[in-house]
């Protein structure tokens, strides 16, 4: 496993993360499959672990909380999200912030956090949605510093809304950001343009997230394929997203390289920006586990892959979160 600095904190974290949305807030997950995912990725040498409230109302990281006493020998990184009080995915403009981060609301759902893992401290607490409409609103601004002065949380992160990586350059301004979580990958390039710039200036960690766009990037999606009920991902692939999604990536199949698979590949086409600090993928089982890891082992793609993969960048917009 190779180990990058989060941005300004000065932590050295695994380049590839552990993203816990999938077993508390996808169909089909089992605590004990999830737990012996988790414990495989720390022997792995994964020391960073994303999670929220919102996936399973604290299920998730009732489950982070359980591997950090697995493994109190170990240097493991919290990090978690406050939900929208108004449980609106994304945010939008018109959402007054006290509909949605009200102070005492910031601070209610971090203390719920904090019990959730049975720690005294986090180390990186997020909104989960933001737009920066609110950046300049002083009541956000002094809750979380008081969070972080008191010793709640270590660091202060915004989960940036899907496809409008430059709607927190305002908040970034401010200098209270310690961290930005964003869509990332080989289709999703837009970060390139103006978020990692102004992250790298001002020494702010960028999480990658959504690495294989919800599975697409795996290529295993079927044009048949369908979820159970209340499963994210039905709402995602929307007919016309899933027809638009399998051409894009019947198109990307002859960029592979030889001997390397597809999520290999958007991995390291992730860990070969500098702006990265860690990627998170979600993963339930063990193999998905062992074969998302190696990929972290120093050696970069070919100038001519990466940029045939510069070809493939896909800026869309769908209402969803």
């Amino acid at each position: 496993m190779q180990y990058r600095t989060f941005g300004r904190t000065g932590w050295r974290v695994s380049e590839i993360g552990y993203g816990m949305w999938g077993m508390a807030g996808w169909t089909g997950s089992i605590d004990e499959e999830s737990e012996r995912s988790l414990d495989r990725a720390v022997e792995l040498g994964c020391t960073f672990f994303d999670t929220a409230w919102a996936y399973g109302d604290g299920r998730s990281e009732e489950l982070l909380g359980r591997l950090l006493k697995r493994h109190p020998d170990k240097r493991l990184y919290t990090a978690t999200k406050i939900p929208p009080k108004n449980r609106q995915w994304p945010a939008r403009a018109e959402y007054a912030l006290e509909e949605v981060f009200p102070a005492d609301y910031i601070r209610q759902y971090t203390e719920a956090s904090l019990r959730n893992m049975d720690v005294s401290t986090l180390d990186l607490q997020q909104f989960h949605v933001w737009t920066d409409e609110w950046a300049e609103d002083d009541r956000w601004q002094r809750a979380v510093s008081a969070l972080k002065e008191e010793g709640l949380t270590r660091a202060i992160g915004i989960s940036i809304n899907r496809w409008q990586p430059a709607n927190v350059l305002k908040a970034l301004a401010t200098g209270l950001i310690d961290s930005v979580q964003v869509v990332y990958n080989i289709f999703d390039q837009a970060p390139e343009d103006e978020l990692f710039p102004e992250c790298q200036r001002r020494n702010i960690a960028v999480i990658a997230r959504v690495p294989f766009d919800e599975g697409s990037l795996t290529d295993t999606l079927t044009a048949g394929a369908t979820w159970p009920a209340g499963d994210f991902r039905n709402i995602y692939f929307q007919p016309e997203n899933l027809r638009n999604t399998l051409e894009r990536v019947a198109g990307l199949r002859p960029a592979l390289p030889k001997g390397m698979t597809m999520p290999e590949l958007a991995l390291r086409h992730i860990l070969q920006h500098p702006a990265v600090a860690t990627v998170i993928p979600g993963m339930r089982k063990l193999k998905n586990v062992e074969a998302n890891l190696r990929a972290s082992d120093g050696q970069q793609l070919t100038d001519g892959v990466m940029s045939e993969l510069r070809r493939h960048r896909w800026d869309r917009w769908i209402d969803i979160p």
